[in-house]
């Protein structure tokens, strides 16, 4: 160390190891708040998964079907998804809204159209198409009210959006017309679970080698704890503070909560935000302001395809996490709604919240490493006392953290594998703990974003689909 800054610390060390300690306390009290945020959140998650119990279903036959499937070049998909939604809802009316595909998606919708009148194509083109999933729903609202017939009951309408790949489960419209969900009158939307169809695929990158295939069954596992352990847990607990969350895949809604929004002004057939990356969960966010009631339904889900490519996932999660940080904007109406209990106005926070703690602790990270790095060097006896003060405070939090993840693995296997053993519950949940770490990675990339003014919309592109050498993939644009 130079003379002149060895001098200048001695000088000052009363307040520079003041200073330093305050700062490094100020970190372990975030972090700490931060796990016992994460705790308190996941004990509800946990108990409201645990005491779930099934509803008896509904009769389907009471109300209208309309099922939408947005498209963009979903040549790989569409005919199966079509013939899937045919098997288990025969009566619905389904509305492929293809956005000005480039691939057969078009001609392959008009050849199934011409075997089943009931299966109709909404026809998007450029400029308007291609901005966003929002705008291609609301294309097929309108076509929808328009074309039914005068003195319908448009509260007996159901819109349900489904992804290009995905599939409902037999029984789904029973379960979300049930007396919990679309039977009650003041119930505007209804989300069911999601489930990933590939998550047993042993060989899901042929071609590749053994590490590169085992890295992706992992990841394909590990989205599907996510959904129907997690994801499921959490929208139970949101069913009791009344703040369920809507997804892009299997969200029905009924019509007359849908011709509320459109009745604000600006919003004529418009009920869906548009040009926002995450426009399910803002509209759930739109219908709660507006009064109507929303729930999760646990009997039945949707199918879809879980990515294999880290890449991929990785781009698709910065869209959520930059979306969720768009929903920002929200939180002075939540606050201010009487829609909201408290608890819910909780719950929505925490959403809100997640990805901005997770940058936060990023930044925070590196700085108080580095804190720790220079007291060790110039002051080791303060630094090490401090160290040994709070240090097992810190380790104690990180393990705290790290056991509930471990529940998810468990609750995975009893619900979905009852067959594997507990040891494999055990792996499961570890690798949910390691998982989980990549909300930090999206949520720093979506913040970069943010600060760019990079706010383009783009589909992930399917594990089927070939990424042509330095193509964009999503949110590239």
């Amino acid at each position: 160390m130079p003379d002149a800054l060895r001098s200048f610390v001695e000088l000052r060390r009363d307040s520079i190891v003041w200073i330093a300690g305050l700062i490094s306390l100020a970190l372990l009290v975030y972090m700490a708040l931060v796990f016992g945020r994460f705790l308190l959140y996941w004990a509800g998650s946990r108990h409201a998964f645990r005491h779930n119990s099934a509803a008896e279903p509904g009769d389907p036959s009471a109300f209208q079907w309309h099922l939408m499937v947005p498209c963009r070049d979903e040549e790989a998909v569409i005919a199966q998804t079509l013939a899937g939604l045919r098997a288990v809802a025969p009566a619905a009316h389904l509305w492929v809204i293809d956005d000005d595909s480039e691939d057969a998606t078009r001609e392959l919708v008009l050849a199934a159209a011409a075997h089943d009148d009931r299966i109709h194509l909404v026809q998007r083109r450029r400029p308007h198409a291609r901005i966003g999933k929002g705008a291609a729903l609301n294309a097929a609202y309108r076509e929808i009210s328009d074309r039914l017939p005068a003195g319908t009951d448009r509260s007996r309408v159901v819109l349900g959006v489904v992804d290009a790949d995905g599939q409902l489960d037999h029984g789904t419209l029973e379960q979300v017309c049930n007396d919990r969900a679309l039977g009650r009158p003041d119930t505007g939307a209804v989300q069911i679970g999601v489930r990933m169809r590939n998550a047993d695929d042993e060989l899901p990158l042929p071609g590749r080698g053994r590490l590169a295939n085992a890295f992706a069954r992992a990841l394909v596992r590990m989205q599907d704890v996510e959904f129907q352990a997690n994801n499921a847990g959490m929208q139970m607990l949101r069913r009791r503070t009344g703040s369920v969350g809507l997804g892009g895949n299997g969200q029905f809604v009924r019509l007359t909560a849908l011709d509320t929004l459109t009745a604000e002004e600006g919003r004529a057939g418009r009920p869906w935000p548009e040009r926002a990356l995450l426009e399910d969960y803002e509209s759930g966010l739109d219908l709660r302001l507006a009064g109507w009631r929303l729930t999760h339904v646990t009997e039945a889900a949707v199918s879809q395809e879980a990515l294999v490519s880290y890449r991929r996932f990785l781009t698709q999660r910065t869209r959520w996490a930059q979306g969720n940080m768009q929903c920002l904007r929200y939180t002075g109406r939540v606050l201010r709604s009487p829609h909201y209990r408290p608890a819910g106005k909780a719950e929505v926070l925490y959403t809100f919240l997640q990805p901005v703690v997770c940058v936060l602790l990023v930044v925070l990270t590196p700085v108080s490493i580095a804190i720790t790095t220079a007291g060790l060097v110039l002051f080791p006896e303060e630094t090490a006392e401090f160290q040994l003060r709070f240090g097992p405070w810190m380790v104690l939090a990180f393990v705290l953290a790290t056991l509930p993840m471990l529940f998810w693995g468990f609750a995975y296997r009893r619900l979905v594998h009852p067959g594997r053993s507990r040891l494999t519950g055990l792996l499961w949940g570890v690798l949910v703990w390691l998982y989980a770490y990549h909300l930090f990675a999206v949520a720093a990339r979506a913040a970069v974003r943010v600060l760019l003014g990079r706010n383009g919309w783009a589909k992930t592109r399917r594990n089927a689909e070939k990424v042509a050498l330095g193509a964009p993939t999503a949110l590239e644009s």
